[in-house]
């Protein structure tokens, strides 16, 4: 089994939905909390782990503990969903004030990049075989973008956007391709930063990127970026267990790679790619999409469950089978944005319906923690 890691961005507001910056507060306050460029939303790191049921518990104490900060603060608390579903994405909140980089960010792309989301990286050392992941990982990131959908709201009106989040986020630089190897890569981020269409290694924001300690030259993990915020944590780890499934098979199989198995060339696929992105977003599970091996139409539903199937046997002989099986309730019962659709298409305004995600998410967690956290630690 591979290491996993998760850096969660989450809104911090009011239990009626109104998102308030807290981040300065609580980076002051608590240790192991990460300031956004805006104050309305923190992050938070799990260390790396190879084990599920650790990694369960190492996303949700930090979340609980906020939780318990939130509420010595006043009536705080911590809102689902990746946009600003409620309103003032007219207005950016400066976290830092002095930095410069958040400045640039604020002048270049305002409220655009003020969104909330799970990255989801997985340990993987060897430069070469973390570019070929990187290669069919980007071209299958639309499936992971459609299980984890949780946008649909902004300034308090549905978009049109199961995922308004990834609908809107400014992908930096406008084209990135796919790296046939690492040294392909380094040239390629020296070239960007030299004519600052990257104004440092951390401005490559695309689907799915290598990351590492020293970036581009030491790398050792691949980071998928695309992932609204998956408020349950069953349901993220189970989308964590489709990645690394589908990764060790990667691994066990050399063929595996988009630049030898499809019949379109490498901007073809980019193409295609920027193509499916789009359609997920818009309509996550039910998004029709355009197959990278042969340019088949398949459903996003129905190209996840291909892929549950294939990848099935590689998690019970990694035994975290259990961890992937989740994903067929998504599959069967919707994302979590289109279950709010779902109470919007009755007559829910955005603001009962996320209400009623902030009331839903708290129980879940208290429920995971009393049955499997504290079990853990006898």
């Amino acid at each position: 089994m591979l290491l996993k890691g998760f850096e969660i961005e989450m809104y911090t507001g009011t239990a009626s939905g109104e998102i308030v910056g807290l981040s300065d507060k609580i980076t002051a306050s608590l240790d192991g909390y990460v300031r956004e460029p805006d104050s309305r939303n923190v992050e938070y790191i799990t260390a790396p782990n190879h084990n599920y049921d650790q990694l369960l518990c190492a996303i949700l104490r930090p979340r609980l503990r906020l939780r318990e900060y939130l509420q010595e603060l006043g009536n705080y608390t911590l809102i689902p969903g990746s946009t600003l579903s409620l309103g003032s994405s007219d207005r950016f909140f400066r976290s830092d004030p002095t930095n410069p980089y958040h400045t640039f960010i604020e002048q270049t792309y305002g409220t655009k990049v003020v969104t909330a989301s799970v990255h989801i990286n997985i340990g993987i050392n060897d430069p070469e075989l973390l570019m070929r992941a990187c290669r069919l990982i980007r071209l299958e990131a639309p499936l992971f973008l459609a299980l984890s959908a949780s946008s649909p709201f902004l300034d308090s009106k549905a978009t049109n956007y199961h995922s308004t989040r990834w609908g809107v986020f400014p992908q930096t630089p406008a084209h990135v391709p796919l790296f046939s190897s690492h040294n392909d890569h380094i040239r390629w981020v020296e070239q960007q930063l030299a004519a600052g269409t990257m104004q440092n290694v951390r401005h490559l924001w695309v689907s799915v990127r290598p990351n590492g300690d020293r970036r581009p030259y030491d790398l050792n993990r691949l980071e998928l970026r695309i992932c609204d915020l998956v408020t349950d944590p069953i349901s993220l780890l189970a989308i964590t267990a489709l990645l690394e499934a589908r990764l060790l098979q990667l691994i066990d199989n050399p063929h595996l790679d988009p630049l030898t198995q499809s019949t379109f060339s490498p901007e073809e696929l980019i193409s295609l790619t920027a193509t499916n992105e789009i359609a997920a977003a818009t309509s996550s599970l039910d998004a029709q999409l355009l197959h990278w091996q042969d340019g088949r139409t398949i459903t996003a539903r129905n190209w996840i469950a291909e892929l549950y199937q294939q990848v099935w046997p590689v998690a019970k002989q990694n035994g975290f089978s259990c961890f992937l099986s989740p994903l067929q309730k998504i599959l069967r019962e919707g994302n979590e944005a289109q279950q709010w659709l779902q109470l919007h298409a009755v007559g829910f305004s955005a603001k009962t319906t996320i209400i009623q995600a902030i009331r839903a998410t708290q129980e879940r967690e208290a429920e995971l923690e009393d049955k499997l956290c504290v079990s853990s630690m006898a």
